[in-house]
C-alpha cells in the first residue's frame, strides 16, 4: 500500500483510456480507495463549464490528466483538426479548474512525439521547441505542447507545483486496435493475427519500416506516475528541487528497435509466417525518437516489463477481447 496516497483523493481523467485503465488498476493494487471517474458521457472533458462543475463537487487533492484523443499517423493526418481542438480544451479546461480549485497536485501527460523531427538522440527535455515538427502529428504534438507550457506558465505567474510527463510509444492491453487509427503495434498485431486467421500469405507494412522506435508497456508508464506522484506528495526535496527549474520529465524504457525488428517480433509471438511487404509510399514519420531517461533514473525508477512479455499478453488481450 501507498501510504502517502492513502488518504488522498485521485481523480483519474480518462480512466476508460490505455493508460488510464492501467493506472486505475495500478492504485487499485496498493489499496487506495479514494479514487474519482467518470464515464465521458456524463463529463464532456472539452467544456470548461462541466470541467468547473465536477471538479468543484468532488473537491480531488490530485488531478491526473490521461485524457485525449490519440492516433497513429492516418488518424493524425485526416483528424488534425480535432486533434488540435480536443486536446487543447481538454488540458486548459484541467489545469486552470486545478488552480482555481486550489488542487495542489496535477500531472499532466504528454508525448514523445511533441520533440522536434530531426532532434538529437536520445532526447532531451531542454530540445523541446528547437525546430520544426514532424509534419504528419503536427496537430497533436502542437496541442500537447500547450498543455506542457501551461503548466509551466501557471507555475511562474501562480507559484505551482504542476508538471508533465513525457512518455515514449506506449502498447498493452486496452490500446487502440482500429486498422486506420491505431499506433503501429496494434496494428501490427491485428495485421498478424488476421493474417492467421484469413491464411493471408502477405503482410503490408506502412513504409519502409526503417525508423527506429521507443516502446514501453503502459503499466510501466502507471508505476512511474504513482512513482512521482508519491514523491511529489511526500515534499520530496531533489523532486521539489527539480520541479523548482523544470516542470517536464521524460519516462522512457531506453529499448529501442527499427520497426522492420518489431514486425518480425510480433510475427514469430503470433505464429505467423507470412511474408512481410513494405509500402514506402505511405510515410515513415520521424526516423528516429528514443528518449534520455536519465532524471527518472536518478530518482530511482526504470521500466521493467521485458518485450516479449509484454508483447504476449497484449497479443493474448487482443486475441481475447476482438
Amino acid at each position: 500500500m501507498s501510504i502517502v496516497l492513502k488518504n488522498k483523493k485521485i481523480f483519474i481523467a480518462g480512466h476508460k483510456g490505455m493508460v488510464g485503465e492501467s493506472l486505475l488498476l495500478c492504485l487499485k493494487k496498493q489499496n487506495i480507495k479514494k479514487i474519482i471517474t467518470i464515464d465521458r458521457k456524463f463529463l464532456d472533458l472539452t467544456s470548461e463549464k462541466q470541467v468547473e462543475k465536477f471538479i468543484q463537487r468532488k473537491k480531488p487533492d490530485i488531478i491526473i490528466n490521461c485524457a485525449g484523443k490519440v492516433g497513429g499517423i492516418f488518424a493524425n493526418s485526416t483528424y488534425p483538426v480535432e486533434f488540435l481542438y480536443d486536446n487543447i480544451a481538454i488540458q486548459l479546461n484541467l489545469t486552470k479548474t486545478a488552480y482555481k480549485n486550489n488542487v495542489k497536485h496535477y500531472i499532466n501527460l504528454g508525448s514523445s512525439c511533441i520533440y522536434p523531427k530531426n532532434s538529437k538522440q536520445p532526447m532531451k527535455e531542454k530540445y523541446l521547441l528547437t525546430s520544426e515538427l514532424e509534419k504528419t502529428n503536427e496537430a497533436y504534438a502542437l496541442a500537447k505542447i500547450i498543455g506542457l507550457k501551461a503548466c509551466q506558465f501557471y507555475n511562474i505567474q501562480y507559484k505551482t507545483k504542476y508538471f508533465t510527463l513525457l512518455p515514449c510509444n506506449l502498447y498493452g492491453p486496452n490500446d487502440n486496435f482500429d486498422p486506420k487509427n491505431s499506433h503501429f503495434i496494434p496494428a501490427l498485431i491485428r495485421k498478424f493475427v488476421t493474417a492467421n486467421k484469413k491464411k493471408i500469405k502477405n503482410v503490408e507494412i506502412w513504409g519502409s519500416g526503417k525508423p527506429m522506435r521507443e516502446i514501453m508497456h503502459v503499466n510501466d508508464l502507471a508505476l512511474a506516475i504513482i512513482f512521482v506522484l508519491e514523491k511529489k506528495v511526500s515534499n520530496d526535496k531533489k523532486f521539489n528541487k527539480f520541479l523548482e527549474e523544470n516542470s517536464v520529465i521524460n519516462v522512457g524504457s531506453g529499448f529501442e528497435i527499427s520497426i522492420k525488428e518489431f514486425a518480425k517480433r510480433i510475427a514469430n509471438l503470433t505464429d505467423n509466417n507470412s511474408n512481410l511487404s513494405f509500402n514506402t509510399k505511405l510515410p515513415d514519420g520521424t526516423k528516429r525518437k528514443i528518449l534520455d531517461n536519465s532524471i527518472m533514473k536518478k530518482m530511482g525508477w526504470r521500466s521493467k516489463i521485458s518485450l516479449n512479455k509484454g508483447l504476449t499478453e497484449t497479443i493474448n488481450w487482443f486475441k481475447a477481447n476482438y
